[in-house]
This record gives C-alpha cells, sequence and structure tokens, in this order.
C-alpha cells in the first residue's frame, strides 16, 4: 500500500490527498477526477452556495469534491451513470444536502436558462465539445458573469494525418491506446481559437497541465497495483512511451457574456435542420 500511497498523495493536490484512496480509486472512471477538478477549480471563482452544473460527472465524485471543498450546490449530470448509485454517495459522504445527481444528455440539459453561477466538465467535453456550436449551448445556462470550466484530454502538440507509431502499438497487456475516438484530443491551439470565436463567452484562457500525462500513468499504474483497473486494461506503457509528448490534459476556463439572442441549435425546441415544416 506504501507504494500506492506514493504514486497517489501529491503535492500538487492537497485537497485531493485528504480523500480516502480506496474510495477514489473504487469510484474512478478514467484518470483521477479529484486531481482534475481541483487543479480546475484553482481558476474558478468559487463561493458557497453556488449552484453549478457538473456535466459528465461520471460516479460523481467530482460534485461531493465541489461540495465539500467549496460548499458549493451541485446538479450531477451523466448519461451513462445511474443517478441511483450516485445518489448513495452522495448519501455516505454527507452531502445530501448538496449534490443532485440525475441522468441527462449533454445536448438536452433540463435546466433554465442563466440557472447555473457555473458550468464544469472534467475528462468528458472533448467528445461533444469540439461541435462549432456546443459552446454557444451550454452556456446559455450559466447566467451572465458566471463560469464555464473544463479540462479535457487534450494533444500537447498537433499530430498528423496518422498518430505516432508508440500511440498504436500494443501494450504488453493487449491494449492499444489510440482508437477511433481519439481524433476528439486537440491541442491548446484548437481549443482557444474555438472559444475565441464564441461570442457567449469572454476571457478565454486554455494551457495544458505541467506533468498531466505523469499523473494519468500514476493514478493507472495505482489501479493496476489494486487490481481495480478492470474491466479496462491499463494504458501505463503508452503513457510512459510518450512522455507527455503528444498526450495529456488541457484545461479551458471562460466567463460568461450577457445574454442578448435566442439559441436554435437547442435541441428541445424541436426544430428540424434542412427539413421543411
Amino acid at each position: 500500500m506504501d507504494e500506492v500511497r506514493n504514486l497517489l498523495v501529491k503535492p500538487e493536490f492537497p485537497r485531493s490527498n485528504g480523500y480516502d484512496l480506496t474510495w477514489v480509486l473504487d469510484n474512478q472512471m478514467g484518470p483521477n477526477a479529484l486531481w482534475l477538478a481541483e487543479w480546475l477549480c484553482s481558476r474558478l471563482p468559487l463561493a458557497p452556495g453556488m449552484r453549478i452544473l457538473d456535466l459528465g460527472c461520471g460516479k460523481a465524485i467530482s460534485s461531493i469534491f465541489l461540495a465539500r471543498e467549496y460548499q458549493a450546490r451541485v446538479w450531477a449530470v451523466d448519461l451513462w451513470m445511474d443517478p441511483d448509485p450516485n445518489w448513495r454517495r452522495v448519501l455516505d459522504t454527507g452531502c445530501a444536502d448538496l449534490v443532485c445527481p440525475l441522468r441527462a444528455e449533454a445536448h438536452a440539459l433540463p435546466f433554465a436558462e442563466g440557472f447555473f453561477d457555473g458550468a464544469i466538465c472534467l475528462d468528458a467535453y472533448q467528445y461533444f465539445g469540439t461541435d462549432e456550436l456546443y459552446l454557444d449551448y451550454l452556456s446559455r445556462f450559466v447566467r451572465p458573469g458566471g463560469f464555464i470550466g473544463v479540462v479535457a484530454v487534450g494533444l500537447m502538440q498537433p499530430i498528423g494525418k496518422q498518430p505516432p507509431a508508440h500511440l498504436v502499438e500494443p501494450q504488453s497487456n493487449g491494449k492499444v491506446f489510440w482508437e477511433d475516438s481519439c481524433r476528439c484530443f486537440k491541442t491548446v491551439e484548437f481549443w482557444q481559437d474555438l472559444w475565441d470565436r464564441c461570442g457567449k463567452v469572454t476571457e478565454v484562457q486554455v494551457e495544458p497541465m505541467p506533468d498531466g500525462w505523469r499523473h494519468w500513468r500514476d493514478f493507472d499504474r495505482a489501479l493496476e497495483l489494486t487490481g481495480k483497473n478492470k474491466p479496462f486494461p491499463s494504458d501505463v506503457e503508452a503513457l510512459e512511451r510518450d512522455g507527455g509528448r503528444y498526450v495529456g490534459f488541457v484545461r479551458l476556463t471562460a466567463r460568461r457574456t450577457e445574454m442578448t439572442d435566442f439559441n436554435l441549435y437547442d435541441p428541445s425546441l424541436g426544430f428540424k435542420v434542412g427539413v421543411d415544416s
């Protein structure tokens, strides 16, 4: 257990160090959500009582983190996770007054315009947020002056038509890191340009996580050592081969501007683009 503790207790994440390591490992759904949340929150103007959307919350441990560390009121939204076990996790951690888990799809959010003081998304935004208009849609649920914060798996430099050989070479466990869906991994420059062109936000800042690949590798290694990586084989070998040359994490933050127009992108409106009514 000392080796696992050495991998998981990091000076870069002092708040996360206060959480039970077994609990964190048992509730993983990819890279360490608490580390990503702590890194993101260090750039957000969080205050007690704020209403926060945690989009793609997985097993809601990032939502619990926001509630416990910042006394925020959090709506823990995920499409694939049943809200019932998320609610039990919320109850077990004493956050029942602050966290509301529910199931919703990222393109059909059931909230009022301007309801949230802020919205965050950890290790999920890359799967839908590359759409030119998605930030326009998401921002409608954040009040003017509120914030949007994202941590996405990203690229540290552009990849050409073919990914580097070391990312498609099978590891000793047989797993190949680079899958077709990895095409959604984007560079800092891509995200900066995409968000800068959205008139619904301002003060856009995009930056890579220092040693992001190393943190990802260490968490994967801890899962491997404890046997808690099933059913997902480890990516430790691929991450070590890469050494942060291509793969890491990107942080995006922005502030919501004034609401000025009607958003036809909202799927709940029922419009069928290109179909005569």
